[in-house]
């Protein structure tokens, strides 16, 4: 029963992830390669995206991370970002010509983008989904909790600043 409602906290980061992922797809296509060279970019992407978006849902619900912080989520995709991208190139690209190191150390700078939409769209994402979840899954009522309370202080900082 534990494992469900950890599933259920996963499926909007693992969705933000896969989207993500496929968007590669999009871009491979718009440089010009091939149809079947955008589709195994896209999925060797998607995957290792949407398991780590999925982790960050899981982690979220059992106290790692709090709404409304970044630091940690910041470093938690300096090192999934790359290891994703590892990965897609691995299967799919030729980017490695410069080494694994120089990619690994390009793609831990991009990360820190990555990271900002990615929190961006589940901050955003997520609190609709426990919603709808909260009634039938105790993680996800305890972490709408976190988010109201966290909703909370924002508007009592604003109030006070007018």
């Amino acid at each position: 029963m534990g494992g469900r409602h950890s599933i259920e906290l996963a499926l909007p980061g693992a969705s933000i992830g896969a989207v993500a992922g496929a968007m590669a797809g999009g871009l491979t296509l718009l440089a010009g390669q091939p149809t079947g060279m955008a589709a195994l970019s896209a999925l060797s992407l998607a995957v290792p995206l949407a398991l780590f978006g999925g982790l960050y849902g899981v982690l979220l619900g059992h106290g790692v991370f709090r709404p409304g912080t970044f630091g940690l989520v910041g470093l938690y995709w300096v090192a999934a970002f790359p290891v994703s991208r590892l990965a897609q190139e691995s299967l799919a690209g030729v980017g490695l010509g410069d080494g694994v190191l120089p990619f690994l150390a390009y793609q831990a700078m991009v990360s820190l983008g990555f990271a900002i939409g990615f929190v961006w769209l589940h901050e955003r994402i997520m609190p609709h989904w426990l919603l709808r979840r909260a009634h039938a899954n105790p993680l996800a009522k305890a972490l709408l909790g976190l988010y109201v309370r966290h909703a909370g202080m924002l508007r009592a900082r604003r109030e006070q600043r007018r």
